[in-house]
């Protein structure tokens, strides 16, 4: 070999004998041991059930037809700002974070074409039989982690009944043919249960 490449590769080696010893001697110096305490604890809302499991939410004070008899769709586009980031609601939309929210109400779960869905909605769909109606959307925004265990959606939910019956008022009015609202003080067709797992 002549010079010109010993010297290029002595460099090169040095450099990296450089690079190493830097390296060990700052994790040395800077490193630091995980804390015996967390500096702030992240409570989360207890059920009053056993176990967690998919689907399992705590009955709805009111039932969502009587809110979506007094909910005010303009309201619901303004809480919608706080889906927006991760959602389109527009005829033809791109998926983002999530999936597009156009025609969503009575649309089968986990079906929106284009998006990866996770397994614990796919399960929770059973193959898209189970559809958005009002009482699933309704505790899905309530609690979306304690409604489809797995899920996810990193929205911590809606907690008042006002502001999600807003919400689905409005997102009603996202479609084509929008959904007939269900009739006040009637029994809800079947209860709010998620599909056996």
């Amino acid at each position: 070999m002549n010079s010109y490449v010993n010297m290029g590769v002595g460099a090169l080696l040095g450099t990296v004998f450089v690079l190493m010893s830097v390296s060990i001697a700052s994790e040395g110096i800077f490193h630091s041991a995980a804390p015996e305490k967390e500096g702030f604890a992240i409570v989360a809302e207890e059920t009053g059930g056993e176990g967690a499991g998919a689907g399992e939410t705590a009955a709805a004070a009111v039932p969502i037809a009587d809110l979506l008899a007094k909910a005010d769709p303009a309201a619901g586009e303004a809480v919608y700002k706080k889906c927006a980031s991760c959602h389109t609601d527009t005829k033809g939309g791109p998926n983002k974070v999530g999936p597009n929210l156009y025609g969503l109400i009575a649309r089968p779960i986990a079906t929106h074409e284009g998006f990866a869905y996770s397994g614990a909605m796919k399960d929770f769909s059973q193959g898209g039989t189970v559809v958005w109606d009002f009482d699933h959307l309704n505790h899905f925004l309530a609690a979306p982690k304690k409604y489809i265990a797995g899920t996810a959606m990193g929205f911590a939910g809606l907690k008042k009944d006002e502001e999600r019956a807003n919400l689905i008022a409005y997102l009603r009015t996202m479609s084509d043919n929008p959904v007939p609202l269900p009739t006040p003080g009637a029994a809800p067709a079947a209860e709010a249960t998620p599909p056996s797992q």
